[in-house]
């Protein structure tokens, strides 16, 4: 059986649960991480028994290193993400795949170019309800979809976004679009299909930064259903995401693990999720559970095993970030964007 060599390109919380997931996994090993912070890469590679750098260039340089977790602040994705497949790297990057669909587009050309597997941290969907509605979906089962409706109802202090100069900031960080709402929209896209259009606005009502601590928007989905967007950090005390699903034929509502309504024709409710995690994140964004991570990189060595393609591709993280972006623009001018007009 082979084991996959993992590197892993910085060491702040959100690293813990890839190293934790990767330490979970029969068929994959930490060969190696790198941190900008030399004590704290010292102390990670002793703690896991990996080669240390500082440097990650001498990371990519490494033979062992098959497989690569990026997960440096957001801003870095793209730039480093580039380096990582020049460097013949397969690529497993946190959310959001980049903060540009720019550079996102060139993630994406890059790994297809050189025939490299490119997945974007998008782990709710691997959680057990998200999975059974989308069958549901995908089998006819609500019949025409008709909205699609998520909440990111979280909170979050100004003393999380007064700890780092670059939290909050619109190029290196996000606002509660980018990051906080963007597991939510994935789901949207992965549930609803390919958007027609949409017409959004932003504010920063709360919170001293420069990006958005609350998003809304109205979706039009190619196939005829509509959606609608609320992500917010200023909600106290924070709630649990939530995705309700509305067909011609039947209802589901999901509040963070929890199957709140179930009429789906022909389909029992499902029991209940085992609490690995409650969608969480709400008030804390390190009170998750690493399960779900684990799932999706086992996901990624077994579509490298097999050629099929990975549950979480590159593309869906692309196709993230231009709908933010276009909310972003919608805000900005005032009015609706269409793809293939206006769409970035």
């Amino acid at each position: 059986m082979k084991r996959w060599g993992f590197g892993l390109i910085g060491c702040g919380s959100v690293a813990d649960f890839h190293m934790n997931a990767i330490r979970e996994i029969e068929q994959a090993r930490l060969v190696a991480i790198s941190d900008r912070k030399e004590q704290r890469a010292k102390e990670i590679g002793a703690k896991e028994g990996c080669a240390w750098t500082t440097d990650y260039k001498e990371l990519l340089a490494n033979p062992e290193v098959e497989i690569v977790c990026l997960t440096t602040s957001s801003g870095t994705h793209g730039s480093i993400g580039r380096e990582v497949l020049l460097a013949g790297k397969h690529l497993v990057v946190e959310k959001p795949i980049a903060m540009t669909s720019r550079e996102a587009r060139e993630l994406v050309r890059l790994a297809d170019e050189k025939g490299l597997t490119l997945s974007v941290i998008s782990q709710r969907r691997f959680e057990a309800q998200h999975q059974w509605v989308h069958q549901v979906l995908e089998e006819g089962k609500l019949g025409k979809l008709l909205l699609v409706q998520i909440d990111a109802p979280y909170y979050r202090t100004q003393q999380y976004y007064d700890s780092a100069d670059w939290r909050g900031t619109i190029a290196e960080d996000g606002g509660a679009l980018m990051n906080q709402g963007i597991h939510s929209i994935d789901l949207m896209l992965w549930m609803g299909g390919k958007i027609r259009s949409v017409y959004g606005q932003i504010a920063t009502q709360t919170h001293r930064m420069e990006a958005e601590d609350l998003g809304l928007a109205i979706v039009k989905f190619e196939n005829g259903a509509y959606g609608t967007i609320m992500a917010s950090t200023s909600i106290q005390p924070g709630f649990q995401p939530s995705l309700y699903l509305y067909g011609e034929r039947g209802s589901i509502q999901i509040e963070g693990t929890t199957i709140k309504h179930w009429t789906v024709e022909g389909v029992d409710r499902p029991g209940p999720v085992e609490a690995a995690t409650s969608g969480g994140g709400v008030s804390d964004p390190k009170s998750i559970s690493n399960l779900y991570h684990r799932l999706q990189l086992i996901d990624v060595i077994e579509s490298l095993n097999t050629g099929r393609p990975v549950i979480v591709s590159g593309e869906d993280g692309l196709r993230s970030v231009e709908l933010v972006e276009a909310i972003y623009k919608s805000s900005s001018l005032g009015k609706e964007i269409v793809r293939g007009e206006d769409w970035p």
